[in-house]
């Protein structure tokens, strides 16, 4: 008796605290209103379900309870019950699936003349991308990603030219408006997922996904990624600010196009061939071996190593030029120099990559570090702060996001979550990228993963850092 009377109690409990609990469901701010109604029919079917099957057993706990002179009875079959028990189910599933039918067939409908804008995802960070002035987004192909170019644009498509790029912030979209979300993804599987809006739809790699919505409330919505993309899965947030329409183009005029962009980058920044070398160099497990600051290691450093002499083991000796380096990468264990042990693996690495090896060995020659001026190096930082998916998560232009924005943060002082302040220097900002969680600017939460970054890529970071300030 007493475990029956519980079993009802926590049915009845759990019933109400649902449909009273104030967090169950966040305020709608959008057209989808048919997503909250097929749900609720849901939670209202599956809720009488789970009642019945809970008072069913309770007055089974009290009805057959164990009692001396009671003995069971076999009872094969009831025909009568399979078939009230079928019909029954059959209409409770027609009825949860088919408002969710309905409202499917209205998700994949998108209205005519609704705006349409590009969401990109990558680990982990959203990046997005609108149609200029001609209204029509140009082609892009995932070949053509590159540092300097992460949306994969298409040069040769004269409609890319004014597509307007957000790499980084907050995606702004005008109230009232329809607008269809093209996704795609440049890495792994993502969920692009609005909570308030009440759509989510998968990011596959290859495919290029969508959804349509027409927001109806003007404020800041988080965006989030409901599909575990790899450790940094939990940092991959940001946020869609829905404008009233005045502001929001005001908002779109301030953003740069491809033209511009790409007009911007080639004087300012180092050439992408150099900083495409070293990401490459990283990635194939070459640095393990081969020291940028003149360091011994198990091979040359590559300090310096362009146009020296060096004596090879067979005696003879070689100037390292291109053709050398070149011969070097393809064929490692040819020409091996003196003092060093012919341990270096094949590889397969396109002609673009090992020109791209080449070039970075030979900036190493003429530079203490990965770059050799300060506008060089905060180039360089800009774009491992893109390939990295810094920027995700801090904006380059003021506007909140998940961390604190880079615009103007060094020199500054922010107080932190122990109360503590402290003064944005090298020093807080190189704790900050190597040990994220250990002083966390006030207001934040510690979300952050640690990051493996050389000497030379943490300097390339503050001082982009530091460029955003002045």
């Amino acid at each position: 008796m007493a475990i029956a009377l519980v079993l009802v109690l926590i049915t009845v409990g759990s019933i109400i605290f649902h449909f009273w609990s104030p967090w169950w469901v966040t305020e709608l701010a959008s057209n989808w209103s048919e997503m909250d109604d097929t749900l609720f029919i849901t939670f209202v079917i599956t809720a009488i379900v789970f009642a019945l099957i809970n008072f069913f057993i309770a007055y089974c706990l009290i009805r057959f309870r164990y009692k001396k002179e009671r003995r069971s009875a076999y009872e094969p079959e009831n025909n009568k019950l399979e078939w009230w028990l079928t019909v029954i189910t059959s209409i409770g599933v027609v009825i949860m699936l088919a408002p969710g039918l309905l409202v499917y067939g209205k998700f994949i409908d998108v209205p005519e003349g609704a705006a349409v804008v590009e969401a990109v995802g990558q680990q982990w960070q959203w990046s997005y991308r609108f149609p200029g002035k001609d209204g029509v987004l140009g082609t892009v192909n995932p070949r053509e990603i590159s540092f300097t170019n992460p949306f994969g644009m298409n040069d040769e498509d004269p409609n890319g030219q004014d597509d307007v790029l957000v790499p980084s912030g907050a995606l702004h979209l005008p109230v009232g408006k329809p607008v269809q979300i093209l996704l795609r993804s440049k890495d792994v599987l993502h969920d692009f997922y609005v909570p308030h809006f009440r759509v989510k739809m998968d990011l596959v790699p290859g495919v290029i996904t969508s959804l349509w919505l027409t927001p109806t409330r003007v404020g800041e919505f988080e965006v989030a990624c409901a599909e575990y993309c790899g450790v940094g899965h939990h940092t991959m947030q940001g946020l869609v600010v829905v404008d009233e329409e005045p502001d929001y183009l005001a908002w779109l005029d301030s953003q740069s196009t491809y033209a511009q962009l790409s007009a911007n980058k080639k004087p300012a920044m180092i050439d992408p061939s150099v900083v495409q070398g070293q990401q490459i160099a990283k990635d194939q497990g070459c640095l393990g071996c081969h020291s940028l600051d003149g360091s011994p290691s198990v091979g040359p450093t590559w300090k310096g190593l362009f146009g020296k002499t060096e004596t090879l083991t067979d005696g003879s000796t070689v100037q390292v030029d291109k053709e050398y380096l070149k011969q070097s990468i393809m064929d490692p264990n040819d020409s091996v120099v003196k003092g060093y042990s012919p341990i270096m693996p094949s590889n397969e690495l396109s002609e673009e990559e090992v020109n791209a090896l080449i070039d970075f060995t030979i900036a190493q020659a003429a530079s203490e570090g990965s770059a050799s001026s300060g506008g060089d190096l905060a180039g360089q930082g800009r774009l491992l702060a893109e390939a990295k998916g810094c920027l995700g998560c801090h904006s380059v232009d003021g506007s909140a996001s998940v961390g604190p924005t880079w615009k103007g943060l060094f020199g500054k002082t922010e107080m932190l979550g122990d109360g503590n302040q402290v003064v944005v220097d090298e020093d807080y900002l190189k704790e900050s990228i190597v040990d994220p969680n250990t002083a966390i600017v006030q207001g934040y939460s510690p979300m952050m993963p640690p990051y493996s970054f050389s000497a030379e890529e943490l300097d390339a970071l503050i001082a982009y850092t530091k460029a955003l300030s002045e």
